[in-house]
């Protein structure tokens, strides 16, 4: 390699990683920032997210700290989650315009809407987690209780709990958003997806199944909506798919 093509080389391979650094750096003071704004409120943050349990236990019941950190280090740990998660729009501008000068225009085209849908779809999947699941949860969980067993949850314990619930379900929303991307890579077609319902739907209860507390209630609450995103993800794969899988698709219909 010439000499003066190996410099362009390492000065564009430099230019790269002082980018990368810099998005790097801007994401992480952007959540930096709300995570200091949020301090102030963390215990109000708290007790906003153990109220689904409160309104449950009977009068007079509360949570309890079994460590004696617990009440400064979990409104601490959700302050935290809250700001990644609330910051989550950024995080993803500062990655998408590091890539986004390698992308092509079709590319381009559709990785904004990908990354828009992904972020909406996991906002509604913690919020149907907090307003629907987890008041079913709680209520079930409270009702099962032997008689003369105070329910006293801990709170680093309850934190944690419901942390699981949030990422469970607002992963979970992201299937459709998966079944794009792997129709646009080339690895699935919305054929085989359609013939593979039967098994999706199997997989989405047994995963339901591991991920959500010992109840039908929860477990349904995940796999129904699960089972709707994927016939969601079918629809959309359809229609974002390579004009040749589009063809396949129309080729593969029974004659009317």
């Amino acid at each position: 390699m010439p000499r003066d093509a190996e410099s362009a080389v390492d000065s564009s391979l430099i230019d790269h990683l002082v980018e990368l650094r810099s998005r790097l750096m801007r994401a992480l003071a952007g959540v930096v920032l709300v995570l200091l704004a949020l301090l102030p409120f963390a215990n109000r943050l708290y007790g906003l997210l153990a109220q689904p349990l409160l309104d449950k236990l009977p009068e007079g019941a509360h949570l309890i700290a079994v460590e004696v950190a617990s009440p400064f280090f979990a409104p601490l740990k959700l302050a935290f989650f809250v700001a990644v998660i609330s910051t989550m729009p950024w995080l993803l501008y500062q990655a998408w315009a590091f890539v986004a000068p390698g992308l092509y225009r079709r590319e381009k085209k559709l990785a904004l809407p990908l990354l828009v849908s992904a972020v909406a779809l996991f906002y509604i999947g913690c919020a149907f987690a907090f307003f629907l699941v987890l008041p079913a949860v709680f209520g079930f969980l409270t009702s099962v209780t032997p008689d003369g067993v105070a329910m006293m949850t801990d709170i680093h314990a309850y934190l944690n709990f419901v942390l699981v619930i949030f990422l469970a379900f607002g992963l979970s929303f992201e299937l459709p958003v998966a079944l794009v991307i792997l129709t646009l890579l080339g690895w699935v077609t919305p054929t085989q997806l359609r013939e593979w319902r039967g098994y999706a739907i199997v997989g989405v209860f047994v995963l339901a199944a591991v991920i959500t507390p010992p109840d039908v209630i929860s477990q349904l609450m995940l796999a129904i909506p699960m089972c709707l995103l994927y016939e969601a993800g079918i629809v959309a794969a359809r229609l974002l798919a390579p004009k040749s899988q589009g063809r396949d698709d129309e080729a593969d219909r029974p004659a009317t």
